[in-house]
Order: structure tokens, then C-alpha cells, then sequence
């Protein structure tokens, strides 16, 4: 089985339409997707509805956190998507998007950078506006090569020039939350140092403590063996589950769905722990 738990849609940064996500994880050769838009479930109708037959559709979604003025990004898995508590700490976060985007932009134009809110807004259409939007706008105007490119101290990163904080969940908050609706957490790319300060260690073993799940281990910002070997070593010693996945967001970066994938033994141990929801198996939507 390829297994990849880790994609996002224009539901949130990405730009395939959750069905355009679903026919491609099964044209890549996945057997399992999961869609884990930022902060927001608004893609799983439309994902359910064009499953391909032999794709399985595992439904969650990357939620914002913050610790100690350092961001993070908590995978939640097989969640009740209608758990009033939860439900209400993603709307509060969306909700949050807007101003500050809008406030990212405003910093952005005192710099002397000509992007305009109206570009921003149309990038992102019906997704939930963020950083990759505001990104993007950049690579359109050429100051930047890539998207990745804007996530540094120089542009849209954690302390960047332009960068502005939002609401986010606290993280032994977000794993309460995601048990309460049923759900499994794994803290995505935990190494992933080019986007900026990464929580130490000590704090992993605290929200492995307090019932995290897993840490996502195989990611394209974490490619090098030193930094993997790492990951182990700390999930074998806090007994956690470690993924891999693409942290797909269409042509919006460069990885493709599939370029890494979670063991099989993993995935089943994940939907093993999993009350609030099931994995979807296509039907050929």
C-alpha cells in the first residue's frame, strides 16, 4: 500500500480542488490520501463525492498552534468534524486569517512591495486565505523565486519583516480536543528548520505526555538522514508512531503526492486509535 497523510486543497493553500486532489493521489498510485487543510473541513464533501474507486479517503485537517511564541502544525486524523468544541477553536482561527493577511500585506507595502489585498484575496479564492497566497502574489511580482522562498526572515517567516501572528491553538489544547472528537494527532515536520524556530525536544516529550499520537518524520523539509534518524531515535524513546507524506500543495511547491509515504502497519494503527470517524473507501466518484 502507498499511503500519503499529508495533502492540502483550495479548501485551504492548495490549488487542486479537493476532486481534482483525489483523481490525482489515485493517478500518483496511492492506495490512501488524506486531506488535512488548514484549519478547515470545507473539503471533504467534495472529495467524498469524486473518490475514485481504490483510493481511501482519510479525512483531517492541519491545525495552527503556538507554544512559547514558536509556531506548529498539529495533524489531526479520523476526527467528528461536527464536535461543537473543536469545531469552534477552527472557526475562531479562520476567523483570524483574514486580518491577518490583511495585515501581512499592509506590511509588505511599507516595505515598498506592490501587492495589493484584492490579488491576495483572488489567489486564494475560496480557500482560507494565509501565508502560500501572499506568496504566491510575491513570485507573481518576481521578488522571489518560489513560494518556499517567502517563508524566511527576509519576507513571511516567524519574525520575518512581514510576518504577523494569528490565533492559534495551544497544542496540548489541540490533543485534548482531537481525543475529545475521537481524533489522532501527529505534530507535522517537526525539524523543519527553514521555517523558522522549531519547539525543542523536551516540549515534544511533554504533548507525547499529554497523548500526542505521532510526529511526521518523512517530509520533504526534513529529507536529510541526519534529521530523520533523529526523529526516530526520539519517537522510539517517547513511544510514538512516525509518518511520511507530501505535504502536497499542487503546484503551489514543488512535491508531488507520493513522495513520501507512512508504513502501512503505521496507517492501521492510526485508524485502530480513531473513534470519531473512518476512512472513506472509494467508490468512483
Amino acid at each position: 500500500m502507498r499511503i500519503d497523510l499529508h495533502a492540502h486543497s483550495t479548501a485551504s493553500d492548495g490549488t487542486d480542488t479537493p476532486a481534482e486532489l483525489v483523481r490525482n493521489a489515485a493517478a500518483a498510485g496511492l492506495d490512501v490520501v488524506a486531506l488535512t487543510d488548514h484549519d478547515t473541513v470545507g473539503g471533504y464533501a467534495g472529495a467524498r463525492a469524486a473518490l475514485p474507486a481504490g483510493l481511501t479517503l482519510v479525512t483531517g485537517a492541519e491545525l495552527s498552534c503556538r507554544i512559547d511564541g514558536v509556531s506548529l502544525h498539529m495533524l489531526a486524523y479520523l476526527f467528528d468534524p461536527d464536535e461543537p468544541e473543536l469545531a469552534r477553536e477552527r472557526e475562531l482561527v479562520r476567523d483570524d486569517r483574514v486580518p491577518r493577511a490583511q495585515g501581512m500585506v499592509a506590511k509588505l507595502r511599507d516595505l515598498g512591495v506592490p501587492v495589493t489585498w484584492e490579488r491576495v484575496a483572488e489567489i486564494a479564492g475560496d480557500g482560507a486565505v494565509g501565508r502560500p497566497h501572499i506568496a504566491t502574489a510575491l513570485v507573481e511580482l518576481g521578488l522571489i523565486a518560489s513560494v518556499s522562498d517567502a517563508f524566511t526572515s527576509e519576507w513571511l517567516g516567524q519574525d520575518g519583516r512581514a510576518y504577523v501572528e494569528k490565533h492559534e491553538l495551544d497544542p496540548f489544547d489541540a490533543i485534548r480536543l482531537v481525543k475529545a472528537a475521537g481524533g489522532v494527532t501527529v505534530f507535522a515536520h517537526p525539524l523543519a528548520v527553514k521555517r523558522g524556530t522549531c519547539v525543542p525536544e523536551s516540549v515534544i516529550g511533554e504533548l507525547a505526555a499529554a497523548g500526542l499520537d505521532g510526529i511526521e518524520v518523512d517530509h520533504p523539509e526534513q529529507a536529510d538522514h541526519a534529521t530523520r534518524a533523529r526523529l526516530r531515535g526520539l519517537a522510539a524513546d517517547l513511544g510514538l508512531l512516525t509518518t511520511g507524506s507530501s505535504d502536497y500543495h499542487g503546484s503551489r511547491k514543488t512535491c508531488r503526492l507520493g513522495d513520501y509515504t507512512t508504513d502501512p502497519e503505521i496507517y492501521g494503527e492510526i485508524v485502530r486509535r480513531a473513534t470519531g470517524a473512518f476512512p472513506v473507501p472509494g467508490a468512483g466518484g
